[in-house]
């Protein structure tokens, strides 16, 4: 061995063993000296969210229901805690270390994937005992065709608003994270919430009373009421199922969301109602397919694949009621808006992967498409560029045809579509980017927001209906201001100041004076009960 110059061979091969040992256990300091998530979840929140992280007391803690909740925001919870909630704040029990890996952690997949099956749901099942014996009248003074369904989802809370003197009735704590807008019974006396980590709610809206819960899935994107108020659909991302309940949340079966083969399964982007076709109308996330699942105990049978002449008894027919009539697409759907008549769907794909060969297209770029559901076939591409939010759609009578309006989730303007023609009427330049809009029968204008802009989310753009063309802003400078409801005889518009600290503001619809500003908890949708029981033309399904 070569000496080092004042070294002995015999201690430079001990320096190099204390250094070899030195690099083995690095690791291993390492890995002691990081927190240990999985310890400190199942020491400290297991109790309440599950050891899977499902839920239990508290909402489920799995990547697909944490999309919308930031990390920083995470650990701010973990710390601080929830007010008005049963979670507490860790800050004096965990270090700041601590509660950035558990923050981290609860982002992470469950490494045995979750499943909730039909047991599963029925065993959630809760109800209010003689709920049936409740009175079938207001227990207050208010009109309740023109009350407010208020969700706040800053402090999971749900508020109800008189439309007439603009006051809070009633306010209630909420599941986690309600998600995809209210749904009410025909008479307007009971509303279904559903939330992100798949409970649903139904809630007495006359006696002010939650009279039953269950858990239709773990990751849920949204709930249907039939027109008749007999059934209530679930879209489930986790598992990849839809739900389907009768009107006191019993289930009545589940349905896989996947191919008529079984081979390939998809996340369910949407379900809403076709009232006057008596159905569910399905969009599944990851297979080219719109589903109709009829609730009319008459609907005539399915026959799936291409027949030649059903009268000829061609193929095997399959009951049409709670049966699912597939209609094949080239792309699926994401989400999706229907006609007047119901007989047409207008649905809009994701964004596109630019591809590494072949043919290029736009970076990015989704398509829109309109689908006729009686001959289950696309009838035309919709011209519209960016990434249209047409489930925020509106439509309105415009010369001698019906226009429908969308926001736009990636471009500065509105597009204006004639749904005669399907062909492009108008783009109106907006600030920027939005994401709801909403009008009413009797107003001239369509309100739309900019919520998606960095720089305009603060301006509410006010649309005349009959020129096209932008007419006034209504500004919340440095705030969030965004989703317009009227109120049922569309006299005034409330907006929501989507903060923490926000507010519900009234405006006059003709003359956009404010009349009165209610403080809420980052009040992320209003919902008017006649508004949506007789589907006005000014609001979304």
């Amino acid at each position: 061995m070569p000496r080092v110059r004042g070294m002995s061979p015999s201690t430079l091969l001990a320096r190099l063993g204390l250094a070899l040992i030195g690099a083995l256990l690095a690791p291993l300091v390492l890995a002691q000296a990081l927190p240990d998530a999985a310890a400190l979840f199942r020491q400290h929140c297991a109790s309440c969210h599950g050891e899977q992280r499902t839920g239990g007391m508290g909402p489920a803690l799995l990547p697909e229901s944490l999309e919308r909740l930031r990390p920083a925001e995470a650990q701010r919870t973990i710390a601080q805690g929830r007010v008005a909630t049963q979670m507490p704040g860790f800050g004096s029990q965990l270090s700041a270390d601590e509660i950035a890996a558990l923050a981290q952690w609860v982002y992470q997949p469950v490494l045995q994937a979750p499943r909730w099956a039909e047991a599963d749901i029925r065993a959630s099942r809760v109800a209010l005992a003689g709920a049936d014996a409740l009175p079938a009248r207001p227990l207050w003074q208010a009109d309740p065709m023109n009350l407010f369904v208020v969700v706040e989802g800053g402090d999971h809370h749900v508020s109800l608003v008189d439309g007439d003197r603009f006051e809070v009735i009633h306010r209630f704590a909420s599941r986690y994270a309600l998600h995809g807008g209210p749904k009410f019974t025909p008479e307007g006396r009971y509303v279904f919430l559903g939330s992100r980590d798949g409970w649903i709610t139904k809630f007495d809206l006359w006696n002010l009373a939650v009279v039953a819960e269950v858990r239709a899935g773990l990751n849920m994107r949204n709930i249907a009421v039939s027109g008749d108020g007999r059934y209530v659909m679930a879209a489930n991302y986790l598992p990849r199922t839809l739900a389907l309940f009768d009107a006191d949340l019993n289930l009545v079966r589940t349905y896989d969301a996947s191919t008529l083969d079984g081979k390939a399964a998809s996340r369910v982007s949407a379900v809403y109602d076709a009232a006057p076709r008596r159905s569910f109308i399905v969009a599944l996330k990851d297979l080219p397919e719109l589903w109709e699942i009829s609730y009319d105990p008459q609907a005539a049978p399915i026959h799936d694949g291409l027949v030649h002449d059903y009268q000829m008894g061609e193929a095997i027919a399959k009951p049409g009621f709670l049966g699912v009539r597939r209609t094949p697409l080239d792309e699926p759907l994401d989400d999706f808006f229907f006609d007047q008549g119901y007989r047409h769907v207008l649905g809009a794909t994701r964004p596109k992967a630019v591809p590494t060969s072949g043919p290029r297209t736009e970076a990015g770029a989704a398509t829109a498409q309109v689908v006729n559901l009686d001959i289950r076939r696309k009838v035309a591409d919709l011209p519209l560029a960016g990434m249209p939010h047409l489930g925020s759609g509106i439509t309105w009578a415009w010369k001698n045809t019906t226009v429908l309006a969308s926001p736009n989730l990636k471009g500065n303007g509105v597009d204006v579509i004639d749904m005669a023609t399907w062909k492009p009427v108008a783009t109106i330049t907006t600030p920027g980017p939005g994401f709801f809009m909403r009008s009413h029968e009797r107003s001239r204008y369509a309100w739309t927001d900019s919520m998606m802009s960095p720089t305009a989310k603060d301006t509410l753009t006010l649309i005349d209906k009959a020129t096209l063309q932008p007419v006034a802003t209504v500004r919340e400078p440095g705030r969030t201001l965004a989703h317009i409801e009227f109120t049922k005889d569309g006299r005034y518009a409330l907006a929501s100041l989507w903060e923490m600290d926000g507010a519900l503001i009234i405006y006059d619809a003709t003359t956009l004076k404010e009349i009165k500003r209610l403080p809420m908890s980052k009040p992320v949708g209003k919902y008017n009960v006649w508004n949506k029981i007789s589907r006005s033309e000014g609001t979304s399904h």
